[in-house]
Formats: structure tokens, C-alpha cells, sequence
């Protein structure tokens, strides 16, 4: 699989129910346990919690640019334990699992897959942006 984006959530930000600069994101360090289907998969609930290694705080510095181009600073997971984590998966916190968004599952990046030993995880975004419409 590559890095991919969740179909109803495009359809969500076409339909501006979904707005990436002033929207609660979050990332997830997810296992393989999951089984993603990109065409049916809407909220964070089909992940289910037993395959969710750690979650972020909301993203900071969100940019929406030119061009459909979102940006957003790089985040930290502190003291992370568990599972490996196969996938990086950014949706929209609604603050619950049944209607929050997923946006965007990554499986192809550095250090990927991850196994936690107990200290920090650290995404950095490639400098020309996390995803772009």
C-alpha cells in the first residue's frame, strides 16, 4: 500500500464541512492490526482503540497555502510504549471516535514502521507540506 487518503473526507472538504485551518487535527501512531479501506472507512471508531498506539495533541501552526498545499508544525509523542506502529494516520478530533474524520493514512515514510521502546516519537512533515487537495 502507499500513502493514501480517506475518500469521504475529500468529498467533506469539498463540501467545507472540513476546514484545516481552524479544525482540532490530531495523528495517530496506528498498527497493522488495522485494515484500512479508503473507499468505506469515515471515522476513527473503524480503527478501533486496541490498534491505536498513541495519539497526539492537536496540530499547531496549521496553514491552509496556496495551491490546496496544508501544512502543520511537527509533532512529538512522549514516552511511547506498545505495539509497532505501521502507519502515521491524521484525521479531524470531534472528541468522539464515531464522528471524527480520517483524513490521510501514511505507511511510507521514514522509520516506518516504529516500535516504541519507552521514549519519544517525532514526526517531521516534509517541508513542502503534509498533503495537499
Amino acid at each position: 500500500m502507499a500513502n493514501a487518503r480517506y475518500g469521504y473526507a475529500w468529498q467533506q472538504f469539498l463540501q467545507g464541512n472540513i476546514d484545516w485551518a481552524t479544525g482540532n487535527f490530531k495523528v495517530a501512531l496506528v498498527t497493522s492490526g488495522y485494515v484500512p479501506n479508503f473507499s468505506t472507512d469515515q471515522f476513527l471508531s473503524v480503527v478501533g482503540s486496541g490498534n491505536i498506539v498513541a495519539t497526539s495533541s492537536n496540530l499547531s501552526s496549521l496553514v491552509a497555502a496556496l495551491f490546496g498545499v496544508a501544512s502543520a508544525a511537527n509533532v512529538t509523542f512522549s514516552l511511547v510504549s506498545g505495539s509497532t506502529a505501521t502507519y502515521i494516520l491524521i484525521y479531524q478530533d470531534t472528541g468522539n471516535p464515531a464522528t471524527s474524520p480520517l483524513l490521510i493514512l501514511i505507511d511510507t515514510a521514514t522509520n516506518l514502521p516504529v516500535t516504541p521502546n519507552g521514549g519519544s516519537i517525532t514526526i517531521n512533515w516534509n517541508a513542502a507540506g503534509i498533503f495537499t487537495l
